[in-house]
């Protein structure tokens, strides 16, 4: 369901340490207590506004991280490098996002630098003590002859909370890119929050993809036969390299009102592929998509 998207959020830099020393302080949750009707201090949680950063760059020889940034919720963890490729995992640090909350992760993968980015466990939108709802900004920047893969565990909206989302990419015309989104509408037997997700992404200085989808109650129609029907797991997967022919041919990989539907469609002049899916399990739309996955080679 497309409609009305918020901005993306764009901040420049913020400071952060040197180029030759991470941070890797814990994060420090922010949440503090807001004050009740007769005046004390109740322990409610309060918003948090929190930006984490990470950034690689090729020195050479292999791939360095010299930025790790931590902030409120985000605490980033160095895993096991996987040949030429620095890997980085997200870890929470407390329950985020909550209503209110405005939260960011900046991603920037230097010229030349290999990085993948995960994260250790879902990320559950939950509503909070306001009615605000959230905001999460994820900023990744691809420079030339980089590669990041970008493959956060699925998103949660749960009943009551509401979140809106937004992943700006910025890519380098010979930069490569891997990202997997993967959302869940609503815990068992639970309906969704309201959820607004907007994936943007620019190659050079031209527009390669904006999509801008909406669920949950008051959006319409998000749950009619011609958007979600009865599937409540969504989800996609973007591959852009230079070695991707453009002329890809489409591919209808699974077509069943059961199941779940899922297709590889080429986008238009670029060498880029997106494949989309919606199945009834978190568990049957990672099928599909790895399934689109095995056409795709470069």
């Amino acid at each position: 369901m497309t409609g009305t998207a918020p901005s993306p959020v764009t901040a420049p830099p913020g400071p952060g340490p040197s180029a030759d020393l991470a941070d890797t302080r814990p994060a420090t949750p922010r949440r503090g207590f807001g004050p009740r009707a007769d005046g004390a201090r109740s322990p409610h949680p309060a918003d948090v506004h929190a930006t984490a950063r990470i950034r690689a760059a090729h020195n050479g020889r292999t791939t360095t991280v010299p930025l790790l940034h931590n902030d409120g919720p985000f605490h980033l963890k160095r895993l096991r490098p996987r040949g030429e490729r620095a890997r980085i995992t997200v870890l929470a640090a407390m329950s985020a996002p909550l209503g209110g909350d405005r939260l960011a992760l900046d991603v920037v993968a230097e010229p030349g630098a290999r990085l993948e980015v995960t994260t250790a466990a879902a990320t559950i939108a939950l509503r909070g003590a306001t009615p605000a709802p959230a905001t999460y900004d994820v900023r990744l920047t691809v420079g030339e002859d980089a590669s990041l893969n970008w493959l956060p565990r699925p998103l949660i909206s749960t009943h009551g909370s509401t979140l809106y989302q937004t992943c700006t990419v910025q890519l380098a015309p010979s930069a490569r890119l891997l990202l997997r989104e993967e959302q869940q509408l609503g815990r068992t037997a639970e309906p969704p929050g309201l959820l607004s997700t907007r994936l943007t992404v620019r190659r050079g200085d031209r527009p390669l993809l904006d999509q801008h989808t909406v669920y949950g109650e008051p959006a319409p129609a998000w749950d009619g036969p011609a958007v979600l029907g009865s599937h409540r797991a969504v989800g996609q997967v973007l591959a852009v390299h230079p070695r991707l022919a453009p002329g890809h041919q489409g591919l209808l990989i699974e077509d069943d009102p059961a199941e779940g539907h899922a297709l590889l469609t080429p986008l238009a002049d670029a060498p880029a592929l997106l494949i989309t899916a919606i199945a009834p399990t978190p568990a049957r739309l990672r099928q599909l998509l790895d399934s689109g996955l095995t056409h795709v080679s470069w």
